[in-house]
């Protein structure tokens, strides 16, 4: 058939130019010979040419601009605009991070404020804004962790529990660590299983790294019990904050318990951070943990002349960097622009309004999509339902997602929780920022789905239909990656 959109190395046409380079006002430097090479393959094109080919294909991207995107566990809400304008003032957006301090005042008393914000909101004491992602941050505490044993002379704690409930890069970041991870399972309410736990907890244990609210969606009904109990056998309690969208201005994990959290900028906050990034994930402790922070960090000091200066410290026992500058700084800007317009009841209504938004989609799709834990129980910021549809024994989850995209919705988070832990899931998490009336659209989408795989199950098993692109094989586009695309009139 047909091509609707050629490569862009098809459309060239050799001497064509789209800009006119004015003869150099400066004297030529020739590059090192490790920089040079005697064909650049470049595409050569009109600006015109260039111009549409980017627009057409801007215009296939899904994106929270333009639809409900409900991806459960990864918080994809609307990004103020606002905050774009904060991170693009010249202040900021010009900075390079070698300038001398007294140039940067405005800059790094941002950073404090950001710290001193981030350790009120978790009940924390101390925080380093130098994680550059919500894995990053895992590792961080986790390093935390460790080098608090070991600073007691205590190398025995080689063991990390971690509740099957957990979010998936918490094993891989102990195991990183040089720690042996343990999985606990959960109870039928979705907790983490307390005798499962007890049986394990002695001497060896560094800590626990538990998700509240966990990837069912739930809140651990015992989570101050748990804490308890890893204490008492000197272990560390570490917080996965990812899922914090539901507890701002209501609950501060520091205050429940944890000693140790990270917090998803880029989620909680609001930056955009589909296609891999930019991300932030900040690290946030105990007093007593505070020295062994990544640094430089910020902090506050009175000169002699009465004013407060803003520098630079490292902490005495740091672990060290975990990046070569100082955070991701556009991130920063952003959350705390959003935190400043927010403010206490803004942000505790954030959280409040993105709860109700998923006990809303779970009341109304439950009997039709089982939730196995949302049975008895309200979720918090995301509900957890299955794809198992009664009267279509041979849809499966992935069969309702593709349908959902004909509807105009971005697929709900599909097979995590992991298949042994919920079989055929959808995490769905519609965040704060949509309307009843979006709601209402998807959950109405999501029922006619449900009487079409009665009905008519074969039109699940070939969708999507609609999009630019059909049913794809998947495993093979994971291991056969093909980075540009013709598509085609079918």
């Amino acid at each position: 058939m047909k091509s609707l959109e050629p490569l862009i190395f098809e459309l060239s046409v050799p001497g064509r130019k789209g800009v006119h380079v004015p003869e150099s006002d400066v004297p030529e430097y020739e590059l090192p010979a490790f920089l040079q090479r005697e064909h650049l393959p470049l595409p050569e094109l009109s600006q015109v040419d260039v111009t549409r080919h980017f627009t057409r294909l801007s215009q296939l991207n899904l994106a929270v601009d333009v639809t409900m995107y409900p991806l459960g566990s990864c918080t994809m809400k609307y990004n103020p605009r606002v905050n774009e304008d904060a991170a693009r003032l010249s202040g900021f957006a010009a900075l390079h991070p070698l300038q001398p301090l007294e140039t940067v005042q405005g800059a790094i008393y941002l950073m404090h404020e950001l710290q001193q914000y981030l350790a009120e909101i978790a009940g924390m004491d101390a925080v380093s804004l130098q994680p550059a992602a919500g894995a990053q941050g895992e590792f961080t505490g986790i390093l935390i962790m460790r080098a608090y044993h070991a600073a007691r002379g205590d190398h025995r704690r080689t063991k990390m529990l971690i509740p099957d409930s957990a979010h998936g890069t918490n094993p891989a970041s102990s195991a990183m660590a040089g720690l042996t991870v343990v999985e606990l399972p959960s109870d039928r309410r979705g907790n983490v299983d307390l005798e499962a736990l007890r049986a394990h907890l002695d001497e060896t244990v560094c800590g626990l790294m538990i998700t509240n609210p966990n990837t069912f969606g739930m809140f651990e009904e015992h989570i101050e019990e748990v804490c308890r109990l890893v204490h008492e056998v000197g272990g560390l309690v570490y917080g996965d904050g990812a899922n914090m969208n539901a507890l701002l201005g209501i609950a501060k994990p520091g205050e429940i318990g944890f000693d140790v959290i990270h917090y998803n900028l880029h989620k909680t906050f609001s930056t955009p951070h589909g296609g891999g990034g930019p991300g932030s994930g900040p690290v946030a402790v105990k007093q007593f943990l505070a020295d062994f922070l990544p640094g430089p960090i910020v902090r506050a000091v009175e000169t002699e002349d009465g004013d407060t200066l803003f520098e630079w410290y490292q902490p005495p026992r740091s672990i060290g960097r975990m990046r070569a500058f100082h955070g991701n700084f556009g991130v920063l800007v952003r959350a705390y622009t959003y935190i400043r317009l927010h403010g206490e009841e803004g942000l505790r209504k954030v959280s409040q309004h993105a709860v109700l938004n998923a006990n809303y989609i779970q009341a109304r799709l439950k009997h039709e999509y089982p939730a196995p834990h949302g049975e008895s129980r309200f979720c918090m910021h995301e509900t957890c339902l299955q794809g198992k549809i009664k009267g279509a024994p041979s849809v499966v989850a992935l069969d309702i997602s593709k349908r959902l995209m004909d509807y105009g919705f971005h697929p709900p988070t599909n097979y995590f929780p992991l298949p042994k832990l919920v079989p055929e899931a959808l995490l769905i998490e519609p965040t704060e920022t949509e309307s009843k009336e979006t709601l209402d659209r998807f959950c109405d989408a999501m029922l006619r789905i449900a009487e079409e795989a009665r009905t008519q199950p074969e039109l699940l098993k070939a969708s999507p239909h609609h999009a630019p692109l059909k049913r794809l094989d998947e495993v093979r586009a994971a291991k056969e990656l093909v980075l540009c695309c013709v598509l085609r009139d079918e």
